[in-house]
């Protein structure tokens, strides 16, 4: 038995951490991760904001986001997470600084992200808390006609640095006997000439451009925005159609006078805050802020549909466009920056000084769907092709076949969020075993 994982992300390195993990069957066997850019987690994996909810999700995503967040707080709890990749508890807060309030329905699901609105209305409906100065980070800018609002109640919300974490789940499958091939694309299946069944990936190195075939019982495709490219190129005679398309988002990581690592550990206790705000009359978006362990704050907010997917993750630095990263300053002087002398909000009539530390500038491409959750599925042997077969009964519980393809990719802005949860599931689906949280509604 061998699984091979196509997408070294931050899916794909989960996929493998519980797959190598002292409890699963496959620690003993195979396991290959290839992955095609140069530097590892260049996309989304690296440049998210790595914000996790528990029941911010739609009813098909609901049980799969709440087993990712407790997956969260105990592997966090259980390997220093805390220090390792900046896991903390956080306290989410919506600032609505827009003409009109927006209404707040609790609506759940992906509507936000396709109709450009703040990420707060896919929360849990908060109650409108007109006294929470003691919530409210000293680093955000206090706003004209600005109100906020408490939208995550009790232990419902943490916060990682997202390329540490996945660093470490990288590291640790590697030190468990994992395979990683990179920088390495799979050009395409082998199968058995009697049975059809897929015996392996051929990879190609891309450094030396050397093929070697790679022994594969179990196919994974976790490859993020180029999930459909990957599949189709693998199995060109398919009629199945990979619905994932892409979503390009910039990213600021800044550092602010009014935001410390003493005032981290002593005002707030150890925790982070994320504030989605809704202000369109400024910028035309809704701009999110996260503050990460070691006195980071991280802005986001400003997307595009209309940017092409390069080929490979690392060239997305060459399509930053500096007019964009600029508004992303503009704004996050206007919600951050320091106030002008003698003001006690910031307002238009008393522009804000920008006394912020730009560390990193960023543009990341997030897989989405057009259904607004991610598509965790085997893929039936009918969708692979003629006379393509995978898996068996052997072994497996209640049914289910054993092995096979897979496809985990989709999950927008909620990649890491998740992450942990898909790569559990994804371990017990490759089994052939009940999965710990239901995706029966994320099918292809």
């Amino acid at each position: 038995m061998s699984t091979v994982i196509i997408g070294g992300g931050i899916i794909g390195s989960s996929i493998a951490y519980y797959l190598s993990s002292e409890s699963s069957p496959h620690r003993d066997q195979e396991i290959h991760v290839i992955e095609s850019s140069s530097q590892l987690f260049s996309a989304a994996s690296g440049y998210a904001a790595g914000f996790i909810a528990k029941d911010w999700f739609s009813s098909s995503v609901a049980p799969l986001g709440a087993l990712s967040f407790d997956l969260h707080g105990k592997v966090a709890s259980e390997n220093g997470g805390e220090e390792k990749w900046g896991y903390m508890k956080s306290t989410a807060l919506s600032l609505d600084v827009s003409d009109v309030s927006a209404a707040r329905t609790g609506a759940r699901g992906g509507d936000w992200l396709r109709e450009g609105t703040s990420r707060a209305e896919a929360a849990s409906l908060g109650e409108a808390v007109s006294n929470i100065s003691d919530e409210i980070p000293l680093w955000l800018t206090r706003q004209k006609g600005g109100t906020i609002d408490n939208i995550s109640h009790g232990e419902t919300a943490a916060q990682v640095d997202p390329l540490r974490l996945c660093k470490y789940l990288m590291d640790t499958c590697i030190s468990r006997g994992v395979q990683l091939h990179h920088p390495a694309e799979a050009t395409s299946v082998i199968t058995d000439s009697a049975t059809g069944m897929i015996t392996g990936v051929k990879v190609r190195d891309l450094k030396t451009q050397i093929e070697s075939v790679v022994p594969c019982t179990n196919l994974v495709i976790s490859a993020g925005p180029w999930t459909p490219a990957v599949f189709k190129g693998l199995f060109p005679s398919s009629k199945a159609r990979v619905r994932i398309s892409q979503l390009a988002g910039y990213s600021l990581v800044l550092r602010s006078p009014r935001h410390t690592e003493k005032l981290e550990r002593e005002a707030y206790k150890g925790r982070s805050h994320a504030v989605f705000t809704t202000h369109p009359a400024s910028c035309g978006f809704s701009p999110e802020i996260f503050s990460r362990r070691g006195a980071e704050i991280y802005i986001a907010g400003l997307n595009s549909t209309q940017i092409p997917l390069p080929s490979k993750a690392e060239e997305s630095k060459s399509l930053i466009q500096k007019d964009k990263i600029q508004e992303l300053k503009d704004v996050s002087v206007r919600l951050l920056g320091k106030l002008a002398e003698g003001s006690l909000v910031s307002s238009d009539d008393a522009p804000n000084t920008d006394d912020l530390e730009v560390l990193r500038e960023g543009l990341c491409f997030r897989p989405v769907t057009n259904r607004g959750s991610p598509i965790i599925s085997r893929v039936g042997d009918e969708l692979l092709g003629t006379g393509i077969k995978t898996g068996s009964l052997e072994g497996s519980s209640e049914g289910r076949k054993k092995g096979g393809v897979f496809i985990a990719a989709g999950h927008g802005p909620w990649g890491i969020s998740l992450s942990l949860g898909t790569g559990k599931v994804v371990a017990e689906m490759v089994d052939g075993v009940k999965t710990s949280a239901d995706i029966s509604g994320l099918v292809l």
